[in-house]
């Protein structure tokens, strides 16, 4: 049921915990608040103790959720276009008497309905746990570690981190805040970020816009850094005192549209009131509401009911308009048997598994409507670093101008300042022949060595690589290292804590050597970061900067050997060269004396710390690419999606990257130079090209190098401008507007912020690069099985429908049709032989190949030509199997002699056939139950066939050995499937020879010999198909050789993805193509 209302304690006051303090928070330190709190500022709270607090106060929550309703389920359920539809169609038989037809309508709107509201109660259950895995999450400190937990775990005391991006997931009393500024525009209505004084304590009376000690749920972070007590969870945080407001919900009524004075004319308020009830009669009937997919058939189904009418109108005019009650029912069935009833439950229910295989594949969805655009990507651009790398960086390689290179080998352990061997080589990197390794990188030196030099170039190299970095290195109780912070910081943390450099050790304890003072966090736009630390000896200040090596010379004045020059800067840039092209992610360091005075608070002026700096050297990083990258990236080839790699490193580290893990040829040498120019670009010349210049570039990059946000939306539109559909992979606050205007948006779960999570479309819990390939492939998955089960009702329906019309020519002596199946067959029909087996269809597992195919067309979407051609085959061969196998009982066997009781040859078709079980009507009746059961199992068998549209049901696994017992194996595969089709042949045979349920209900007899006609039909049928699928077949590998030479599948990955550009000019463009 929903959950219900939480409201705060009475009494309660504004800034107080969830268990009153002595005073509220913005009132106490921070050491009393966590004292009172029982809280610890170092390690956080246990993970015993964060249950039990969990136990005790409650999940972090408004109470608003409305969690699952079996009600509001059970009313959807009858409440829907189709099962209306169902209940007109029971109104009308029981209206005209005939209480049989009646009574078994009634039966199946009650198998629908219960049948319905379990499979979509389970399917809600899902979606409501998989909207608990997509909420935000928050990073605590349990027991000394960091870790992320969902947002509604915190509780009171618990030790919060936050960085800019973050959504703060409680009220948090503020410490250790770096340029910490938060958005309380929802709470405040202020519009401005308000920065953040941890150490100021205020007036219990003071208002909530002016607590800058305290931190609000909600709220997000604009900027810097910041850790907090939690000390209010829920309903007692300050946005859980307007709860109230917060839950209203979105008025469904249209406003009335006023003049500037408030007025507004009569016709005015009628448009408002004509509108809101078109929104109300749209969302009834589904067409204005859901996923793109789902207001299709909602609109398909509409008009479904329109063709219903028309059949039923066609039976009435074929029979005179007669007011027989046969003939109206008969009218009645044949009209439903172009409702597809279970169409849109199947889908939603098809979607709510696909959505929860996805999570065991590192996949959050959350939007349903990406669902259907995965599978129709033709670009995938990602980040590098963390997404197609490990994220676990290990500094391999650092030179100081005038002191040599250091080059790390054999360290195992990214974390372990002691593990590994120390070279250096007192030449610089463009002097030494690293692929060799060994010797030729320089001689084995302990660090200890070098420090006891006491080289300055040394020291203050060792100085900006610990103090301009946030990370933390430390040796647990265990002896074992942990780290905390970003792996590029890390990576550096570690190196020089092999100096013996580690900021922990110089910044804490009872005589710290350094105190911070400022921090300019990295910002995607400079791509620099810079500390103002202040030596607690001499009291002086310096400023540490590390970033992109280009956007660092071009602010640094000198350097250790003297002045810097712009033969210098060129020398640093060779030997950045030479780093990147091992791989090798590149920092410069610099630093400077800083003479500026601070004031605690103030903004601090960027250009005064990021400029007159002293280069003091490189840092060369590793982030080995993930072992499932390279063949990921090989399986977004084999599926005809390209790959491009937009990422902040240097352009020949993004380029050996690329090549690794294959999103470039390795072949490049063979790539024609305005091609290869274009593969390989930085964003600083991507953005200063025109819309029409990157139009008619012969590709679009496959690597942007410096990458910037905005570059990001340019690529995106760019794509689009040749009509590719594409995914793109953000974390940062920045990304936000990418991730938005890509037609996926798909979010980092571990580094990215709630701001990027926010705007995405889905979320891969491990930021694994495999894991977006995972999701096209499960995308294509569930857009194939959604095609197939809709492929499968509406051919059943054609074949129904055309069995119907076309019978309505079988008159007898009175000029009354002889209807070649009963009402009551068609209904059961309809629900034996659709509603389970589409569910079955729906968890098919994805066929063989479906990634060696290109992408899918969203704008045709599951209507393809082939479809509908498909549709019209499929249901026009299974009437004629129908209709013949009806013809061969009553004409084609029976003796032709059929005397009425006045004497006259009523002929083979008898007399008042339609309603009584008389003897003159042996022959019809059996003819009845003949085509029953070819039709129960034409349709039942046609859901095998839908397991592949194109391949042979006999041989859906090309590789397999099993030539002839194949197709066992890909029946019993998905037994839900199976015994749906099993249990509609099963209970054909009851309905067939129970006494009185067949001729009175069902309006057949018991067939003997009439099976031989149904095992022929049943052969001739899988004849057809098979003959059908075989022509397609061929059809479409002649297709695809006319258009490149050879079929896609047979085609080499290098030479599908890259053939047209190796070896050559470009000659064509990829927009020509």
């Amino acid at each position: 049921m929903g959950q219900e209302e939480k409201r705060p304690t009475e009494g309660h006051v504004s800034g107080q915990a969830n268990e009153p303090m002595s005073a509220p928070a913005h009132c106490l330190s921070v050491n009393e608040v966590a004292t009172q709190l029982g809280a610890n500022i170092d390690s956080g709270l246990s993970d015993d103790d964060g249950k039990s607090r969990l136990d005790k106060y409650g999940a972090n929550d408004l109470g608003d959720a409305k969690g699952v309703s079996p009600v509001r389920i059970f009313v959807a359920q009858v409440a829907n276009a189709m099962t209306l539809v169902l209940i007109m169609a029971m109104a009308v038989s029981f209206g005209i008497g005939s209480y049989i037809e009646g009574g078994v309508i009634t039966g199946v709107i009650a198998l629908n309905v219960i049948v319905g509201f379990f499979q979509e109660y389970s399917a809600e259950k899902t979606m409501d746990s998989l909207r608990s895995l997509s909420s935000p999450t928050a990073r605590v400190v349990r027991g000394g570690d960091v870790k992320t937990i969902p947002s509604g775990d915190i509780v009171p005391g618990d030790l919060i981190e936050l960085k800019t991006g973050d959504t703060i997931p409680a009220d948090i009393r503020v410490f250790e805040a770096v340029n910490f500024e938060t958005d309380e525009a929802l709470l405040t209505g202020e519009s401005l970020p308000v920065r953040k004084k941890e150490n100021e304590t205020f007036e219990e009376k003071t208002g909530p816009g002016d607590r800058l000690n305290v931190a609000y749920s909600s709220s997000t972070v604009t900027k810097g850094r910041a850790k907090g007590i939690v000390f209010a969870t829920g309903v007692y945080t300050e946005i859980g005192a307007i709860a109230a407001e917060l839950r209203k919900k979105d008025s469904k009524r249209r406003p009335v549209k006023r003049k500037p004075d408030g007025s507004a004319k009569p016709h005015r308020y009628a448009q408002a009131w004509t509108l809101t009830a078109t929104d109300a009669v749209g969302r009834f009937l589904g067409v204005n509401v859901g996923t793109p997919l789902q207001r299709k058939l909602s609109k398909l189904a509409i008009l479904l009911f329109g063709i219903a009418v028309v059949c039923a109108i066609i039976v009435l005019g074929a029979n005179e308009f007669s007011d027989q009650q046969e003939v109206i029912i008969y009218a009645v069935a044949t009209g439903l048997s172009m409702i597809p009833a279970s169409l849109v439950v199947v889908l939603t229910i098809t979607m709510a598994a696909g959505t929860k295989r996805m999570v065991k594949r590192n996949v959050i969805v959350r939007n349903l409507k990406s669902l259907e655009a995965l599978g129709a990507v033709t670009d995938i651009c990602s980040d590098k670093t963390g997404t197609l790398t490990q994220g676990k960086m290990v500094a391999r390689n650092a030179w100081l101008p005038g002191f040599g290179t250091f080059t790390i080998e054999n360290s195992s352990s990214p974390f372990d300042p002691t593990a590994g061997d120390i070279r250096h080589h007192t030449d610089s990197p463009h002097q030494i022949d690293f692929k060799t390794g060994g010797d030729s990188c320089g001689t084995l030196a302990e660090p200890a060595a070098h420090v006891e030099k006491g080289a300055e170039a040394l020291a203050s190299f060792l100085d900006t690589a610990s103090l301009a970095n946030l990370a933390t290195v430390q040796k647990k109780k265990t002896d074992e290292w942990e780290a905390r912070g970003d792996p590029t910081e890390i990576a550096i943390q570690v190196f020089s804590s092999r100096f013996g450099a580690n900021r922990v050790d110089r910044t804490h304890g009872e005589k710290p050597q350094w105190a911070d003072v400022a921090e300019l966090p990295f910002d995607s736009d400079v791509k620099r970061m810079s500390v103002v630390m202040r030596n607690t000896g001499t009291g002086k200040m310096t400023a540490y900067t590390k970033g992109a090596v280009e956007r660092v010379i071009q602010i640094c004045t000198t350097y250790s050997g003297g002045e810097m020059t712009d033969e210098f800067r060129q020398e640093i840039l060779r030997n950045m060269e030479v780093f990147a092209s091992l791989g090798l992610r590149v920092l410069a360091l610099a630093s400077k004396p800083y003479e500026h005075e601070i004031k605690e608070g103030e903004e601090i002026e960027r250009a005064t710390v990021e400029g007159d700096l002293m280069f003091h050297g490189l840092v060369g990083l590793y982030d080995p690419p993930r072992a499932e990258s390279a063949p990921a990236v090989r399986s977004c080839h084999e599926a005809g999606i390209s790959v491009h790699m937009l990422t902040g490193d240097h352009p020949e580290t993004a380029k050996a990257i690329a090549i690794e893990v294959g999103i470039l040829p390795s072949r490049m040498g063979d790539v024609a130079k305005d091609v290869a120019a274009a593969m390989v670009m930085t964003a600083t010349s991507f953005d200063a090209l025109t819309d029409d210049q990157v139009d008619e570039l012969p590709v679009l990059p496959l690597v942007i190098a410096r990458c910037a946000p905005s570059t990001k939306v340019r690529m995106i539109e760019a794509l689009h401008r040749r009509k590719r559909f594409c995914a793109m992979t953000g974390d940062g606050v920045n990304d936000s507007p990418s991730l938005r205007r890509a037609d996926v948006g798909i979010a980092m779960g571990q580094a990215g912020s709630d701001v990027a999570k926010d705007a995405s479309d889905i979320v891969l819990t491990d930021d694994n690069f495999a894991s977006i390939v995972s999701a096209i492939e499960e995308g294509r998955r569930i857009f194939d099985n959604i095609q197939k089960f809709i492929l499968h009702v509406l051919s059943e329906n054609v074949a129904q429908a055309l069995t119907l019309l076309v019978g309505l020519a079988f008159k007898d002596n009175t000029g009354v049709s002889v209807f070649p199946l009963a009402p009551v067959q068609i209904i059961w029909i309809i629900m034996a032989t659709s509603g389970l087996p589409d569910m079955g269809l729906g968890f098919e597992q994805a066929v063989s190949g479906i990634m060696h195919r290109p992408p899918h067309s969203l704008k045709a979407g599951v209507f393809t030509k082939e479809f509908l051609v498909d549709m019209l085959v499929y249901g026009v061969w299974i009437a004629a199997l129908c209709l013949g196998a009806f013809s061969l009982v009553v004409f084609g066997f029976s003796s032709g002699s059929n005397i009425g009781p006045t004497g006259e040859n009523l002929g083979p078709l008898g007399l008042d056939c339609n309603n009584n079980a008389s003897e003159y009507c042996d022959t019809v009746f059996r003819a009845r139950a003949t085509t029953f059961a070819c039709l129960t199992w034409f349709a039942l068998f046609l859901a095998w066939e839908m397991i592949d549209m194109r391949r042979s049901f006999f041989r859906m696994q090309p590789g397999s050995k099993k030539y002839f017992t194949q197709w066992m194996h890909d029946i019993w595969r998905n037994q839900f499937l199976f015994w749906a089709i099993i249990a509609g042949i099963v209970t054909m045979f009851p309905i067939i020879y129970i006494p009185v349920l067949n001729e009175e209900v069902f309006k057949h007899m018991p067939i003997t010999w009439e099976w031989a006609i149904v095992f022929i039909a049943a052969a001739l049928f899988f004849m057809g198909v098979e003959l059908w699928k075989w022509g397609k077949r061929i059809f479409f590998r002649k297709r695809a050789k006319k258009a490149t030479g050879t079929a896609f599948k047979d085609m080499d990955i290098e030479e599908r993805v890259f053939g047209e550009f190796l070896g050559g000019s470009s000659g064509s463009t990829e927009k020509e193509k």
